[in-house]
């Protein structure tokens, strides 16, 4: 969810947007312009991608009928803008959408209102992290090779990088749908990375945007860890 959601508009920002060189109203001026030429597509993903985090924080399965919207409207932004890694990518997302929904609601013992929050035990999370490292490889190894697989298609930028915040955010979606709160862990992660990478490219405003976003995984780890000081105890798996 939020590892994606501005990566939708990256070629209309300025690539000498630096804030150390424009005046407040040069900044403005930029913003309104960027705003007017947004698509109708673009600036529905972008609502839809922060409602789904807001109702994740707050542990609403409103969460997963936002983020089913999201990743629709992404279809036809990436399929457009020939995005083809992020819209093979948005097929997983689609799937863990539908489970994550499915999981909370039928997930839940018989005298539990709500699928509780639990984390993920040792095993598990070493498995998790050895599989993200492995498809972070993978998927790096393609996006550097989509030159030699799609006649015409320019090589990919900072591929590895791309790669990582990619896979972290298919292990982070797997975590969410099953309601652990490690899940922010990878959140957080992402979001860092991202600052980094949109600031090095000198995509300052997603570049400021991703780093409100690892305010936002803070919270959501902070709310999801006071409910789980007051639900009832479940032996995690």
């Amino acid at each position: 969810m939020i590892s994606i959601l501005f990566k939708i508009n990256k070629r209309n920002i300025p690539q000498n947007y630096i804030f150390g060189d424009m005046q407040l109203n040069d900044i403005w001026q930029d913003i309104i312009s960027y705003a007017q030429e947004i698509s109708v597509w673009e600036l529905s993903g972008l609502v839809f991608g922060i409602l789904a985090v807001l109702f994740l924080i707050k542990e609403s399965i409103w969460t997963w009928p936002a983020g089913i919207a999201y990743v629709i409207v992404s279809f036809f932004v990436f399929w457009e803008a020939r995005l083809y890694g992020d819209f093979i990518l948005h097929i997983f997302f689609l799937v863990l959408n539908i489970y994550g929904w499915y999981y909370w609601v039928k997930g839940k013992g018989d005298k539990e209102p709500d699928v509780v929050i639990t984390h993920t035990n040792s095993k598990r999370s070493i498995i998790f992290l050895l599989l993200t490292i492995v498809g972070i490889f993978t998927f790096g190894q393609f996006l550097i090779n989509i030159p030699s697989i799609f006649e015409g298609v320019e090589p990919a930028a900072l591929p590895y990088w791309d790669s990582t915040t990619s896979i972290l955010s298919v292990t982070g979606m797997w975590l969410t749908a099953r309601k652990k709160i490690d899940n922010w862990y990878y959140w957080f992660a992402v979001d860092v990375i991202a600052t980094g990478v949109y600031f090095y490219k000198e995509l300052y405003f997603y570049s400021f945007l991703y780093f409100l976003y690892i305010g936002m995984a803070i919270a959501g780890y902070m709310a999801w860890k006071k409910t789980m000081m007051n639900q009832p105890q479940k032996q995690h798996d």
